[in-house]
């Protein structure tokens, strides 16, 4: 995945302007993105904190190791499953 040009708490700082009365065309001018790259921040970070964030962040992370130990004992399942259906 392509890391991004701004940090988290750069987009949220970004948002936060937005949400004290600056214009979005002058937000965007300013930092060089699309009007849609903000409107893009603004669906997943509106509302957020910088520390919310990096909670998200871990959470995401932890999702992902999560999924992965799922699909592993899930193949490790089907093996052994036809393993057993193989000796009757």
């Amino acid at each position: 995945m392509k890391k991004g040009r701004f940090t988290e708490h750069q987009i949220v700082t970004a948002l936060k302007q937005q949400e004290a009365g600056i214009p979005v065309k002058d937000i965007s001018r300013e930092l060089g993105i699309s009007e849609a790259t903000f409107y893009n921040w603004k669906a997943r970070y509106g509302g957020m904190e910088a520390s919310d964030v990096s909670k998200m962040k871990e959470l995401e992370k932890e999702n992902a190791e999560l999924k992965k130990m799922f699909a592993e004992m899930s193949l490790e399942n089907r093996a052994m499953k036809a393993l057993i259906e193989k000796k009757l």
